[in-house]
């Protein structure tokens, strides 16, 4: 491990010198080899200086963690939560070398008839220029900052042996930080891939092009155009509009009003179907990301960040959005614990007095003022209390739903997010009982009850005929069986072994005698010796143990 430190000894200097100037001893401990103890933070703003002030992997690894709400208290979420890298754009000579080195084959002017030097947006990893194609075709190249992955990798390399250090104490065991540090390394790597993000635009194209819940033409993804993209240049069709916030809709105001309503209802709508029905989403929907067309359609832009969701999951967090929106704090409880993973203690009454505690707080307000955002952050904040670990997504699943809460809420004061989730998650759950063709479901229903009806008097004979025979064999496994295994054979050791020093007590007195002269002296005075030398070893393990058991 000490030998990792040598290597990036310059960048580790760096981060020192930040910690430093910010004031974080516990992290200056641990990258100086000390002893630091129980993990540490500082406070949330001076966190996120330190985030800031290292760069963009860090700014990363800060907007990830404010995803994660079951592992952050709410003051740490909210000030990761619009966490940005204060760059400044790459100098358009660099940004020429990494076009030409990208397109070797070609040269630029046969690709762009155009392109502009100034960039339209500049982010911790790339930054994007408007340019036209050689056949017309107005387009947004998305360009990766040169550099980016040497730099990424020897962060990253850090981010891993820190994680390595802190995992021997109770919160790196608890939160499996080791985990963290490379599920964080494992989105960042992802994110440099510009190929990967533009696969997550297509998918996100076709889900949404068609649905139940709402028109899809409203919504608009920009088309990747493949010929031109590579691992680090993303080219997207131009999609000419303003921030969805600060457009200007044209009309009287009833019907601007009215638009601003259908737009809110439609994004919820289209969000809702992502992470319960396609369990694929965008997890990024914050307003720089929406954007208002000339058409009027709705355009969602930057794949870069995107969750998944297994079926079982998304099964069991549509329960959970409908027990939280009616403030069930024993069904939220026990669907948590659905959620953690197998070998998570069971603090079930423990969760549950949290969440009823947290739920009676929203009694008595309205579902039109509920902020439900929040409130799913509190819920996970909740598990996060009790230690009980979540899907990592589901985090991604809140941020997503507050910033489409808040801009539902710029939009329109009055939006009310559970009036719009509660007929979404009925339809789901019906469709989960019945399927999207009841008559088939329950045919296929009386068939599996006719096969079970044909086969059970076979089956049952045969136990019978089994047992009757006694060859009938019960395979029983039992979870946390071993310590008590290992604690009654140690315990019947010991008995046996104390069986055996009173024998050998017995025995020598039986056969002891005053005649020093006689072969019984000695053997009776090697027993006792042998009888004390053994009751006092056995005397010390019990003591060592921690007493008889």
């Amino acid at each position: 491990m000490l030998s990792r430190f040598a290597r990036i000894t310059s960048r580790q200097r760096e981060i020192v010198e930040v910690v430093l100037r910010n004031g974080w001893g516990y992290m200056r401990q641990l990258l100086t080899g000390r002893k630091a103890g129980e993990p540490v933070l500082p406070p949330p703003a001076v966190l996120r200086n330190i985030l800031v002030e290292l760069g963009p992997v860090y700014v990363k690894l800060g907007q990830l963690l404010s995803t994660r709400p079951d592992l952050l208290p709410a003051a740490y979420i909210d000030a990761l939560s619009d966490l940005q890298a204060n760059v400044p754009p790459v100098a358009w000579v660099q940004v020429e070398m990494l076009l030409e080195e990208q397109f070797a084959d070609r040269e630029l002017e046969e690709i762009f008839t155009a392109i502009d030097r100034e960039p339209v947006a500049a982010g911790s990893i790339a930054q994007i220029h408007r340019a036209t194609l050689a056949r017309g075709r107005e387009v947004a190249v998305k360009i990766q900052r040169p550099d980016l992955d040497r730099l990424v990798a020897r962060d990253i390399e850090l981010i891993k042996l820190a994680a390595d250090l802190v995992a021997s104490t109770e919160f790196g065991r608890t939160y499996d930080i080791v985990e963290l540090a490379n599920e964080f390394a494992e989105s960042l790597q992802a994110e440099l891939n510009f190929t990967q993000e533009a696969k997550h635009t297509d998918r996100l194209r076709q889900n949404l092009a068609d649905s139940r819940w709402f028109e899809g033409e409203r919504l608009a993804i920009p088309e990747v155009i493949w010929e031109v993209t590579t691992d680090k240049v993303l080219v997207l069709e131009w999609l000419e509009g303003t921030s969805l916030l600060s457009a200007e809709m044209s009309g009287k105001p009833e019907a601007v009003q009215k638009e601003r309503k259908a737009i809110a209802r439609l994004l919820l709508r289209a969000f809702f179907q992502q992470i319960c029905l396609d369990g694929f989403f965008h997890a990024d929907p914050h307003p720089g990301n929406l954007f208002y067309l000339q058409g009027g359609q709705i355009a969602l832009l930057d794949c870069g960040m995107v969750g998944n969701l297994d079926p079982r999951t998304q099964d069991i967090l549509v329960e959970l959005l409908l027990a939280i929106s009616t403030l069930d704090s024993q069904r939220c409880a026990r669907l948590i614990l659905k959620l953690s993973p197998p070998e998570t203690p069971i603090r079930l009454v423990s969760l549950q007095n949290d969440l009823t505690r947290l739920l009676r707080r929203y009694a008595g307000v309205s579902l039109a003022q509920l902020n439900f955002g929040q409130l799913f952050y509190e819920v996970l904040e909740a598990a996060r209390k009790n230690q009980i670990r979540v899907p990592g997504n589901l985090g991604l699943c809140a941020k997503a739903l507050a910033n489409l809460e808040g801009v539902g809420r710029s939009l329109d004061p009055e939006f009310d997010v559970v009036a719009e989730i509660r007929p979404l998650a009925t339809d789901l759950l019906q469709e989960q009982v019945l399927g999207n063709r009841p008559l088939t479901t329950a045919l296929r229903a009386l068939l599996d009850i006719r096969a079970l009806s044909l086969q059970s008097p076979y089956q049952f004979g045969l136990i019978l005929e089994r047992f009757a025979n006694d060859t009938l064999q019960w395979n029983l496994s039992l979870r946390e069986l071993d310590p008590l295994r290992k604690s009654l054979d140690d315990s019947a050791n010991r008995l046996s072994f104390s069986i055996v020093v009173g024998a050998l007590i017995i025995g020598a007195a039986t056969i002891a005698t005053p005649d020093p002269t006689s072969h019984l002296f000695w053997v009776g005075n090697a027993l006792f010796i042998a009888a004390s030398v053994l009751g006092v070893w056995l005397l010390v393990e019990i003591i060592r143990s921690g007493g008889p058991k």
